[in-house]
């Protein structure tokens, strides 16, 4: 057996890997950072390092929030710890070997402790017309503010709902965008169903403060929030020209040359299905999350998982649950021992549960719509990379497919470059609803290698094993 190159890789670099790496480097564990961006961050803090440097002007519009990951991104560089950027991991053993590539050469890294921080992704939100041009994500919307300072052309049609969509809809009228309308799927009735979450919620009062600040802005810059709307629509031909939805009993239509679309982020969890780790249902907001012990341990010893890539809590939440599984992973490899093990973790612990209360009144006010979760027109495209419709996914369903694996042999769902990010939970929904079970019971996507394509001439190119001159 080859003998580890390091004490632990840390996949991903958004606030729960960068807070990890630190912790661990600080605590004398020999750390490397392997991401795909080109600095770190992560979805949340992208390009945070390079807005704070070279546009300033910037940081007002992204907001506090946003700036506050300058910090993280600092003190990842001042722990010296050594950061792959640009580096796509592409499959994970069980004993702890992490295969990634450059883009150019692939190369084999071994470590003695994994830990997974790969975050969150945006929910798929398939309504008819979500694959004209001039439909995206609020999230890639929101990743053009911060990588290039760029606003989407308007009039803007921002539609959906969750605590982002908000934040990005606050973010584009500081940047001065055209916003026609903010279409929210949110109903009275959520309202009322989160009310019995709000004593817990108060605990971390701060979101809810921020969260009725945005929405004060918001409707100050003269900008309609139309709430409780269903059968949401984009309208157009080639392109984008606007947005139907019904909102009181009655059918509007919005003119928009962009649609942005947002129902909250789910767990990003290819990785840890690719280990075939064991996985959970979360009932309320409608996703697989892996199943973790005492900060963030899994049922193998030397893999971990921190952040929202184990369940969505938020960025900070998010940082302090890094900073705790690399005191676990520290403690496992006796580089601490119980008593400064209790006195580091004790300021995190309570830094995760104050971050963590507000969660479940947002898990129950933004609960996914059943619209979304199992589109009910047929012809609604649910895997984009196959073309394949809700309605095929039906068919397939009443020809027997009793899951989403099987589906792969009807019409190839799940199997094209996104390896079924896009689809999978679309396509568990359909099956469930077909066969009268629950997403549970229909089970998910087998992930195999590669994670992420992956060239010949990259596998050509291995190292074997890893070379210093990768180093980001």
């Amino acid at each position: 057996m080859s003998t580890p190159d390091y004490d632990i890789v840390v996949i991903g670099a958004g606030p729960a890997g960068m807070a990890a790496a630190h912790e661990a480097t600080n605590l004398g564990l020999k750390v490397v950072v392997i991401d795909e961006q080109d600095g770190p961050g992560g979805q949340i803090y992208r390009d945070v390092e390079r807005v704070a440097m070279q546009r300033a002007h910037d940081l007002d519009v992204l907001g506090p929030d946003y700036k506050y990951g300058f910090g993280l991104v600092d003190g990842l560089r001042a722990s010296g710890v050594r950061h792959l950027k640009g580096h796509t991991v592409w499959q994970i053993e069980r004993d702890g070997t992490v295969w990634c590539s450059d883009g150019e050469k692939a190369k084999r890294i071994k470590a003695r402790r994994v830990l997974l921080a790969t975050g969150a992704m945006e929910r798929p939100v398939p309504v008819p017309g979500w694959t004209l041009p001039g439909t995206m994500t609020a999230g890639a919307a929101q990743i053009l503010m911060k990588s290039a300072g760029m606003v989407p052309a308007g009039p803007i049609a921002i539609c959906g709902s969750g605590p982002l969509l908000l934040l990005i809809a606050d973010q584009l009228v500081r940047a001065g965008a055209d916003i026609a309308v903010i279409a929210e799927t949110t109903t009275f009735g959520d309202y009322l169903r989160a009310a019995p979450k709000l004593p817990e919620a108060l605990f971390g009062f701060e979101y809810l403060q921020k969260g009725m600040a945005m929405r004060r802005r918001i409707k100050a810059a003269g900008v309609e929030i139309a709430s409780g709307i269903s059968a949401l629509r984009i309208n157009g031909t080639d392109k984008a020209e606007g947005v139907s939805f019904r909102q009181g009993g009655r059918t509007r239509t919005v003119a928009a040359s962009t649609v942005l679309l947002h129902q909250g982020v789910v767990p990003n969890t290819q990785a840890t299905r690719q280990l075939r780790l064991e996985h959970l249902w979360h009932a309320s907001q409608h996703y697989w999350y892996p199943k973790t012990g005492v900060n963030g341990a899994t049922e193998l010893e030397n893999i971990f998982i921190a952040g929202d890539g184990a369940g969505i809590s938020g960025a900070r939440a998010a940082e302090a649950s890094g900073r705790l599984t690399a005191l676990q992973i520290a403690l496992s490899l006796e580089a601490v021992g119980d008593a400064d093990f209790a006195l580091k973790a004790r300021p995190w612990q309570s830094e995760l549960k104050r971050h963590q209360s507000v969660r479940p009144m947002l898990d129950a006010l933004f609960a996914p719509p059943a619209e979304i979760l199992n589109p009910p027109d047929d012809a609604t495209v649910v895997c984009r990379c196959e073309e394949v419709t809700a309605g095929d996914v039906r068919k397939a369903a009443a020809l027997g497919a009793p899951g989403p694996n099987q589906l792969k042999a009807f019409y190839r769902a799940g199997m094209g470059p996104c390896q079924g990010r896009m689809c999978g939970l679309t396509v568990i929904e359909i099956l469930a609803a077909a066969h009268r079970k629950t997403p549970a019971e229909i089970g998910a996507y087998r992930i195999r290698p590669p994670l992420k394509p992956l060239t010949l001439a990259e596998l050509a190119d291995m190292d074997m094993p890893e070379e210093e001159s990768a180093a980001g």
